[in-house]
């Protein structure tokens, strides 16, 4: 989730690169990375380890994952395959989706992945995809994911995600994980005996296995700078954090009268809850870093993640230390038991402790600055008393230096939300259908995220792309041209602030008059600029004209549908900067 906030791939190849590095030593030969499903509602409970509710964006920073580990020889096994957007049911879970959501929404990320970086696996998900279990569902791993894209490697089960051994085989599926269960073995031998599974089957199953033996045997040694590897962790935490507010309190000076509050500030959260856990070699909290720069303040910790119920004690003291400050920094977010792998949140809000502390620091009168740790959207009740807030999602392991560094304007925040933030979950696409049993009935279609948002009206914490800065940056002089069958969008970006920093530009399309129900705009490209005072600087976006294309349900193709398409440079989902026509004959006219 991080990450993807940085909205710079380049960060995601890097990542995948040390990883790989770190495999190697390990002994391993295939990371279960990256998750590219689609963030449906902020409720699921692995948010975290996914990157967007957008599946270009997923697409991109899967592929430029995918290609960092495996430049090194060692495998990526991407997931989970396919339409896996909760934990509560996702063993017995049937994933009712129609053919356009399918393709145009949660299939296109793993096309993109397949597509362009070749992964070594694809694992695929428990869960049931229009009546048939993932792990036996031959149109999805064999006419689709081979037959359409042209994926050639192994595809593996979730963990104990076999139904049916056999059938899984016939429809195209190779390992059974964690293997070792006798039963599915023995159902194998049978079938073959029988003539229920043809050996031909079998031996194309068996080769794409000893294939991957293969692919996986060709790594050379590394040996991983496990201080190297902790500052690029540091460098990615700093351009993934997204500030959400400001009236001019931040960047902190340094020498104001600081009240610290909360848990989080010693014990900061860096990573999620689940399988994905990792030891680090080191952990830098916020505590760590303000001390190292010497900067004086007062710490109170107001809550404890656990017991997560309000302790009166720490409340008061922090309440009373309050009197004596100009600025209130408030550490705070999702714990382990909130937000965590097997299972989802059932609410968006912060835990009680956290929210009624924030809200009586608020009541102060005083400043109060929130930097949260969380994986996925939170309500903010009390947002509007808030001086600043700054979102480190989480931030990995050395996540308090880069939440201090930015604190203190040693670096320009330039993260923007990878997802759309709602007011309250009652506004979510699928909130009267999600998690209401074991049928996941996707009746909101391709209207996902900001996708649904802006064709609904709903009024936002936060939109889709958005992120603050320490300076602005102005956009002007749009131009479109095409270059073959891509269409190229060029403006000049310029910052008009003080000081330096990055800014993210995003590409956004809409038919203008279509007989189809399409979105209203759909992300087709973003670059991220950056820039010193003053400067400005030519940027250059390009898309495929064919990724304008929609599903055609009954020909089962992508149509391009012709008409007047409108492209929007903008600076989030809701701040359109600039705009200007494209026409397009050289597909068709659409009518159902």
């Amino acid at each position: 989730a991080a990450v993807a906030a940085s909205w710079n791939p380049e960060l995601a190849r890097k990542m995948g690169e040390a990883i790989a590095k770190e495999c190697i030593a390990a002994g391993v030969d295939v990371l279960l990375a990256p998750g590219v499903n689609i963030k449906r509602s902020p409720l699921c409970g692995r948010n975290f380890e996914y990157f967007s509710e957008d599946p270009f964006v997923s697409g991109v920073f899967g592929a430029a994952f995918v290609q960092g580990v495996q430049s090194l020889g060692v495998g990526c096994c991407v997931k989970h395959y396919a339409v896996n957007s909760n934990e509560n049911f996702r063993f017995i879970g049937d994933s009712v989706v129609d053919e356009r959501a399918l393709r145009e929404i949660y299939l296109r990320a793993f096309e993109n992945v397949v597509k362009e970086a070749r992964p070594y696996a694809v694992m695929c998900s428990y869960n049931k995809v229009n009546g048939v279990h993932a792990s036996q569902n031959r149109r999805l791993l064999t006419d689709i994911l081979r037959k359409e894209w042209g994926f050639d490697g192994a595809v593996v089960t979730d963990w104990g995600a076999t139904c049916d051994r056999v059938e899984g085989v016939l429809a195209g599926c190779d390992l059974d994980m964690p293997g070792g269960v006798w039963h599915n073995r023995k159902s194998i031998i049978e079938a073959a005996g029988s003539g229920k599974l043809p050996m031909p089957v079998l031996d194309e199953s068996v080769n794409r296995v000893l294939t991957l033996i293969d692919r996986c045997s060709g790594a050379a040694a590394a040996e991983p700078d496990f201080a190297e590897h902790a500052k690029l962790s540091c460098d990615i935490a700093k351009e993934s954090a997204v500030l959400l507010k400001n009236d001019g309190t931040l960047p902190l000076s340094g020498k104001e009268k600081l009240l610290v509050v909360g848990e989080m500030f010693e014990n900061m959260r860096y990573q999620g809850a689940g399988s994905s856990l990792v030891q680090p070699t080191g952990v830098v909290t916020p505590r760590d870093a303000f001390d190292r720069r010497g900067i004086p303040y007062r710490y109170e910790r107001g809550y404890r993640t656990f017991p997560a119920e309000r302790d009166a004690a720490l409340e008061q003291a922090a309440l009373a230390a309050a009197g004596e400050a100009e600025v209130v920094l408030f550490f705070g977010g999702l714990t382990d038991f909130e937000e965590s792998e097997g299972f989802d949140r059932d609410h968006m809000r912060l835990g009680g402790n956290q929210a009624e502390l924030l809200q009586a620091l608020i009541a102060t009168g005083k400043k109060v600055v929130l930097v949260l740790f969380t994986g996925a959207p939170v309500e903010m009740p009390f947002f509007a008393g808030l001086s600043a807030a700054l979102d480190m999602v989480l931030p990995g392991m050395h996540g308090g230096e880069a939440a201090a560094a930015l604190l203190l304007g040693e670096v320009s925040p330039s993260g923007k939300l990878a997802e759309s933030w709602p007011i309250r979950l009652e506004d979510t696409s699928c909130f009267a259908d999600y998690n209401r049993g074991p049928v996941s009935r996707y009746y909101e279609s391709v209207y996902v995220g900001y996708r649904f948002y802006d064709k609904a009206g709903t009024k936002l914490l936060f939109p889709f792309g958005y992120g603050l800065s320490y300076t602005d940056f102005r956009y002007d002089k749009m131009t479109v041209r095409r270059q073959g069958g891509r269409i190229v969008v060029s403006a000049d970006i310029t910052n008009i602030g003080r000081r330096g920093g990055a800014e993210v530009v995003q590409l956004y399309a809409r038919h203008t008059d279509s007989d189809l129900f399409r979105p209203d705009k759909e992300l087709r490209a973003f670059a991220k600029v950056r820039l010193s005072p003053g400067e400005t600087r030519r940027v250059e976006l390009a898309f495929k004209l064919s990724d304008l294309s929609v599903w055609h349900a009954a020909r089962r193709q992508w149509v391009l549908e012709n008409g007047v398409y409108e492209l929007m440079l903008a600076a989030s989902s809701a701040d359109v900067r600039l705009r200007a026509a494209l026409t397009v004959v050289e597909g068709e006219r659409i009518t159902e």
